[in-house]
């Protein structure tokens, strides 16, 4: 199964009150998420364990191995935690890292970008989780643990969980750390997240969340991949003013990604942005049209930019090139993760940070 399919898996629903000694509560005062690019105090990521969402036990092997690929990279440059239930931590340890530190934390899937929790400094310089709560992708999948994961997280660290009031996954907005958010419409305003909420209202709850005061909107898709086209998966800040978008270089106009990718891309040229375009690979490694070959789906870590790079050489090159002139003093990393595309996502699903403080 994947992820540009809708999945049915027995979907469960999440309603958290709290959990240990962590409450959910309304935002009293503002919040800030930093740019991803900030430091980092360390990388949280999740195990995949489920064989309702992962049946074949080759594939989720595979998975896995690309999953320890990622944690192994980032240990290198920062520490990375894992999360995963208590009882998977001895098959975990033989795919990762002694420097990857296992948390006892359950998860279904790997989707920490959606499922984990998002961090921000509160006015008094603390940290909280400012919580959207995560519900399936809009009840698609099973997400008995990995719609508690943010809070359990916040517990353990013995953070606020700060109630944004939405449903949704932080893969699905952009935030550059400097008061702008990017989002498609899709993901957000649709009943299976936020079913009597309009878009200025959505608007207004994200931009408190994130700490932002302004937030670009376009279309996106609806129902055609279980995230409703996340935003992360095409275009990504890079820094304040500047974007990077990764477009086909030749549009099917009949693909309804496609149509949407260049939508948004006019849209945040009409905003008056740097825009970079990295064009997708034309010869990857696996040719289906569900397969998700995203270059700007990369993780920026301390030091270092983990990337993808999916088999064409000529786009690999450029997409690593591109990325240097962005982020001029990291390290770029690149990493076949194919297994994640076949299912949907990269690496920036897969991870999320602590900032340093």
């Amino acid at each position: 199964m994947d992820r540009r399919t809708l999945l049915a898996g027995g979907a469960a629903c999440c309603t958290l009150s709290g959990i240990g000694g962590t409450t959910l509560a309304q935002a009293k005062a503002p919040l800030w998420v930093p740019p991803e690019e900030s430091p980092h105090a360390l990388t949280f990521m999740q195990w995949p364990t489920s064989r309702k969402v992962h049946p074949d036990p080759v594939f989720l092997d595979m998975l896995r191995g690309a999953i320890a690929d990622i944690a192994n990279a980032i240990s290198a440059f920062e520490p990375v935690i894992m999360l995963a239930e208590g009882s998977t931590h001895r098959q975990a340890k033989k795919y990762l890292s002694s420097k990857v530190k296992l948390w006892d934390i359950p998860t279904e899937d790997l989707w920490c970008r959606d499922s984990g929790p998002l961090f921000a400094q509160k006015s008094d310089g603390t940290l909280a989780v400012s919580h959207i709560q995560f519900n399936g992708w809009g009840q698609k999948q099973v997400h008995t643990h990995d719609g508690q994961v943010a809070a359990a997280v916040a517990d353990r660290l013995g953070l606020d969980l700060i109630s944004s009031g939405l449903h949704g996954e932080a893969g699905a907005v952009e935030h550059d750390g400097h008061g702008l958010l990017m989002a498609h419409e899709s993901s957000w305003v649709n009943p299976n997240r936020n079913r009597g909420l309009s878009r200025d209202q959505i608007e207004q709850k994200l931009l408190q969340a994130y700490g932002a005061d302004r937030m670009i909107w376009s279309a996106g898709v609806w129902g055609e991949d279980i995230t409703d086209y996340h935003i992360d998966s095409l275009a990504r800040f890079t820094g304040p003013g500047r974007v990077l978008i990764n477009l086909p270089e030749e549009p099917d106009m009949r693909d309804p990604f496609h149509i949407a990718a260049l939508e948004t891309h006019a849209q945040l040229q009409a905003e008056d942005l740097e825009v970079t375009v990295i064009p997708e690979p034309v010869t990857p490694r696996i040719n289906s049209i569900d397969f998700v070959a995203s270059y700007a789906n990369y993780y920026a870590c301390n030091g270092a930019i983990i990337a993808s790079k999916f088999g064409d050489q000529e786009t690999d090159s450029l997409a690593e090139d591109t990325l240097r002139k962005h982020y001029p003093n990291r390290e770029i990393v690149s990493l076949n993760v194919d297994a994640l595309g076949e299912v949907g996502g990269g690496i920036h699903c897969a991870t999320q940070q602590l900032p340093a403080l």
